[in-house]
């Protein structure tokens, strides 16, 4: 079975934006409100951060549901990791030891490959290894492929880092979830979804939950 390249609930601005300006270690998403931007996916039963029972069910759960199937590794980009800019040995003792936005138990249970100019050395929490890699989108999802043993790659973002991969031509399938607020600035993922439409097949898919799901798969 083909191993496939998926980006999945990877969530934008109507205007285009999968983060705001201005990161910080407060502000992982900049200006934006991750609280507004990913409501839909935070109120679904299948949510897995929910700590009281319920939520909603339907499509945007059967998304949330579908986000680690068959993933056996992670691409992302140096942002999606950490706010740091430049070398890491220029950081101080406290920030060279940053080991990403998620605590001792990450959500990706799975090797990750972030690219960077600036590697360090890999590091493992719970069941989940970081690794930094310094290379193009073909030599990390090629280094991806190798660690997912035989199940699909799934590149986490951000947006420039998502982009790369589809000026390289390289992503197999998108579902994209646009919500109802505008950015005005940031990381952007497109100007307009349609942008695609060129190199994919396009489904659009309005929800309740006040999202709009774009679903491409490669022509």
């Amino acid at each position: 079975m083909e191993q496939l390249l998926r980006v999945q609930n990877f969530n934008v601005s109507r205007d285009g934006y999968g983060a705001g300006e201005n990161q910080s270690f407060e502000r992982p998403f900049g200006h934006a409100d991750p609280a507004t931007m990913f409501a839909w996916c935070g109120a679904t039963a299948s949510w897995p951060n929910r700590t009281e029972p319920g939520g909603s069910r339907g499509l945007d759960d059967y998304f949330t549901r579908d986000y680690s199937r068959n993933i056996g590794a992670e691409i992302m980009g140096r942002n999606k990791f950490s706010p740091h800019r430049g070398p890491w040995q220029d950081l101080d003792r406290q920030n060279l030891d940053w080991q990403g936005w998620w605590g001792d138990e990450p959500p990706f249970h799975t090797p990750v490959f972030v690219m960077t100019h600036h590697p360090r050395p890999s590091f493992t929490l719970s069941d989940t290894t970081f690794h930094f890699v310094d290379a193009d989108p073909h030599t990390v999802l090629a280094q991806a492929r190798d660690a997912a043993d035989g199940r699909d790659v799934r590149l986490g973002g951000g947006a420039a880092t998502t982009r790369q991969f589809l000026d390289a031509g390289l992503i197999d399938t998108l579902h994209v979830a646009v919500s109802s607020v505008d950015l005005g600035g940031g990381s952007r993922l497109w100007t307009s979804p349609d942008d695609l439409d060129d190199r994919y097949h396009h489904d659009v898919v309005p929800s309740p939950s006040g999202v709009t799901h774009h679903l491409f798969w490669r022509r």
